[in-house]
């Protein structure tokens, strides 16, 4: 029978004391668990940290325990580690086996590999942005927003701010739609964005409406 050990982890004190998103991740952990016929050989560990910071107290308990049993480390979801390829890659010196729900095959291999394309992933959305609004500018395009937040909203402004805008959520939006899957409400996007350090288009703090009005200018025609 294969030893488990979990880490869970969420990034806000309010979804730790809640259990909002940490009842998803358990359960992802339980099924997995369940299909390799395994055994999760001690309690949980829980983080209440965001992915940036690499200071994880409980997740070097869980490593340790690990160790300690010969066990593999198992998540919901890779991310629940990081999107940092450096320090994905240094777990994966550790020593210790790590399996993922959400990727039930993931060998040595696919884990360094995944290492670099989660945070590419996240290198990319600020790299497209730039280019995108490089190639409006060299249509002749005025990027600008003389009208304020108005131009948030889809169909308000000039022509070169919708665009701007439209570019912007674009680059944006599958983090959305990846942590709506994981069932988090439009408040909690926008707490998740704004402690990850991801800066809204103005560069003031995320709101549940400026998640709201990202979708929109992101599905506009």
């Amino acid at each position: 029978m294969t030893k488990f050990v979990a880490y869970l982890r969420v990034s806000t004190q309010r979804q730790g004391k809640s259990g909002l998103g940490l009842d998803a991740q358990r359960e992802a952990v339980r099924a997995f668990v369940a299909s390799r016929a395994g055994k999760i050989i001690a309690p949980e560990f829980v983080e209440v940290e965001t992915g940036k910071n690499n200071d994880r107290p409980q997740l070097a308990k869980a490593l340790a325990r690990c160790r300690a049993t010969g066990a593999t480390l198992v998540v919901a979801k890779l991310d629940r580690l990081s999107r940092n390829a450096a320090f994905l890659l240094t777990l994966k010196e550790a020593g210790v086996p790590v399996a993922a729900a959400d990727m039930p095959e993931l060998t040595t291999i696919t884990f360094g590999i995944l290492a670099v394309v989660a945070q590419h992933e996240r290198e990319a959305i600020s790299d497209r942005t730039t280019k995108a609004l490089a190639a409006a500018r060299a249509r002749g395009v005025k990027l600008g927003n003389p009208n304020g937040a108005a131009n948030l909203v889809p169909g308000a402004g000039t022509e070169g701010a919708m665009e701007a805008a439209k570019v912007f959520a674009k680059g944006l939006i599958g983090m959305v739609e990846e942590m709506e899957g994981e069932g988090l409400s439009l408040n909690s996007i926008a707490r998740r964005f704004n402690e990850e350090g991801i800066r809204s288009r103005r560069g003031g703090a995320w709101t549940a409406r400026a998640i709201l009005n990202l979708k929109a200018q992101a599905e506009a025609r």
